[in-house]
Order: C-alpha cells, then structure tokens, then sequence
C-alpha cells in the first residue's frame, strides 16, 4: 500500500518509520525541509507540498494526518479538497476534539477515520494504540497500514461512527490524569511519610507482580532512578489539560459523575499556582510516556 504522510514530527516520524518497515510505501509532507529530507533519507518519497504529495499518490488516495490539532487540520484538508473523492481515505492521527472530527467527517470528500493514538515516542519500538472512528469500509482498507503503525493486530480497532475514535483517545486520557495523580499521591506520602524510603526501590517492587503495576508505575521507578529520590529540581508544574477538560466537559453534558477525573484536573491546573510533591511526579511522567518538556525549577 502507498501512505501520504502529512506532519513529520515526533509521531508523524514513526508513522512513516513503522509502515516502511511494514513493506508499504510513503509520501512525506512537513513544513520542516529538514523533517521531509530526514524521511527521504529512511526510504519515503518527499514532496514539497500538499498538493505535491496529493499529486503523487495513486488514483486510491490514503493519507494520515499527524499535524496538530485545531486549525492545522482544517489548513491540510483545504489544501486536499479539490484533490480526494469518495474512493479516497484520510486518517487523523492526532489529538483532535471529537465534536470537530464529526464535523471533519461530514464535508470531508474522501471518508474520514479519526484514530486517537497512544503510545508517545515509546510507540517507535513498540508501535501505538490506535482508536479508530469513521467509515468500516475505510477501516478495513487502512488495516495492513493500521497493522504497521500498532504494536501489533489487537493494537487496532474500531471504535464506531465518526466522532468515536477520538471520543475513546479523550477518555482515555481522562482516566490517564487520574492514574499520575493517584500514583503521584502515593509517593507523596512515600516521600513525606514516617520512614525513609527509596521511592525507585518501592516502585520497582510494586512493578514486579504487585497489583497495581503498569507502565505508568514503570516510568515512576524511571523518575526517581535519574532525577533522584526527591526528583531534583523537577518543577509543581503540570502542563496540558485540554482533553482532560473535554472529558471532564462531556462528562457534564452527559450526566456522568467523574470526580476522580474532575479532581486530577483541577490539580493539574492548581499546580501553576503551588509546590506539591505529587504534581511534581506527575511533571515528570509526561516527560517518560510523551517526552514533553520538563519544567523545572530555576
């Protein structure tokens, strides 16, 4: 199968990585000249534009889209208009709001998959977790492409109509906050506590049979393992918040008690304004599952 890949960062980078590895060929597409010549390097075709990448594809047009979301993703589908129909799939593998890719979906020339995606950088080795929403017909065609990009066949699915891909990635990482604030609660005790602790010893022991072992807790033992027992100068600054505000947003419109969610958010935002040891775990697990910057302390 030939992919035209829009978006050539961090993810959009293995996207390409891990469906040539697959055997499939690629299009690639970045406003960064450097990105496009990097992906060349590994085996893609460059273009030079959208247009350039749309001319470039077959009659049958797939094209993933890794670009951020919001008004990027509107940019790169203008640029496609005048050049998909209804025999062409377009896939929108970021983080976008599931209200817009319902909307996306609706005047979109070629059918539309939104696929919430998980995994972070991690996701080069391992391959990601892809939730997708949009047409069946269009999911069925993309599988071999979708098989590449996940960590394996049940690393895929379907979640439904438009809309449902990203509805499950922003739950998803609903539950996510919570997860870093219960974890990060705990070692805040761990650290504040009666005893003397090594909090990489404890995490890694939890990691190893106990009940609430999980990737998460292995980045845990990674914080603690290269920051130090009491994470250094990592910063009480949490940053993101937008789709665990979705989550938390549609829980209201739902009717559906999330005070767990709920709570971690507001954390999330009150740590821009305190110093909290839990806040600053959490900080620092961003770095490990998405390898976003760190803030830390001056």
């Amino acid at each position: 199968m030939e992919l035209g890949v829009i978006g050539l960062g961090r993810m959009g980078r293995i996207v390409v990585d891990r469906v040539l590895d697959g055997g499939h060929d690629v299009v690639a597409f970045d406003i960064d000249e450097d990105a496009v010549a990097d992906a060349a390097a590994a085996g893609a075709t460059p273009a030079d534009s959208i247009p350039d990448l749309a001319e470039k594809l077959g009659a049958e047009k797939r094209i993933w889209l890794m670009v951020p979301a919001g008004d990027p993703v509107d940019a790169a589908l203008d640029e496609l208009d005048d050049y998909l129909d209804g025999d062409d799939v377009v896939v929108d593998g970021g983080n976008s709001y599931f209200q817009d890719s319902v909307r996306r979906a609706e005047f979109c020339p070629a059918a539309y998959l939104d696929c919430g995606t998980s995994g972070g950088p991690a996701g080069a080795e391992l391959g990601f977790s892809l939730m997708v929403g949009g047409p069946e017909w269009a999911y069925d065609e993309l599988t071999p492409v979708f098989d590449a990009v996940a960590t394996n066949p049940s690393g895929h699915d379907h979640m439904g109509p438009a809309g449902s891909g990203h509805y499950v990635k922003m739950v998803h990482n609903g539950v996510e906050y919570a997860l870093m604030q219960a974890y990060g609660e705990g070692f805040d005790l761990l650290a504040n506590g009666r005893y003397d602790l090594d909090l990489e010893s404890v995490a890694r022991t939890w990691n190893n049979g106990a009940v609430i072992r999980s990737w998460l807790l292995e980045l845990c033992e990674e914080a603690f393992r290269e920051e130090g027992n009491d994470l250094g100068d990592v910063a009480d600054h949490v940053a993101g918040g937008s789709t665990g505000t979705w989550t938390v947003q549609e829980s209201l419109e739902q009717e559906v008690a999330l005070p767990i969610i709920y709570q971690a958010l507001a954390e999330r935002f009150d740590s821009r304004n305190d110093g909290k040891f839990a806040r600053r775990l959490a900080n620092r697990l961003r770095y490990g599952f998405g390898r976003h910057d760190v803030v830390r302390n001056d």
